[in-house]
């Protein structure tokens, strides 16, 4: 499996809510860092960052895509349905470094103000 469809699989997990296929895709070791947050490092820490967030609905569109080596790099609108009521939806910029078939690292760069003005 080439790295580009692994980040397209993980992406689709999201899309389906489908949280065992999110984490079953991430080295145990992961390092994850949802730029301008806190740096997580583990799969138990990612899981549980992404399982807090508790969605009802996610529709992440890739605009662009590119892979080098073992990096593929992703141009994203990410959308989260909140508990709230409240629709979410994010330009992202993603690094995923794959080994071994799983993602080790993985870096979203956002801008936090456009996500707290959504959020208020």
């Amino acid at each position: 499996m080439d790295n580009t469809r692994i980040v397209l699989d993980f992406i689709d997990a999201w899309n389906r809510m489908d949280w065992a296929g999110v984490l079953g895709l991430l080295a145990e070791d992961v390092v994850y860092h949802n730029i301008p947050m806190e740096r997580l490092e583990g799969k138990a820490a990612a899981g549980a960052f992404i399982m807090s967030m508790q969605p009802t609905g996610v529709q992440w569109d890739v605009l662009s895509i590119a892979e080098n080596g073992n990096k593929v790099l992703t141009e994203r609108v990410d959308a989260f349905d909140m508990p709230n009521g409240k629709r979410i939806e994010l330009p992202v910029m993603g690094t995923f470094e794959i080994e071994n078939g799983l993602i080790r690292a993985w870096r979203d760069y956002f801008d936090l103000g456009t996500f707290m003005k959504q959020m208020a």
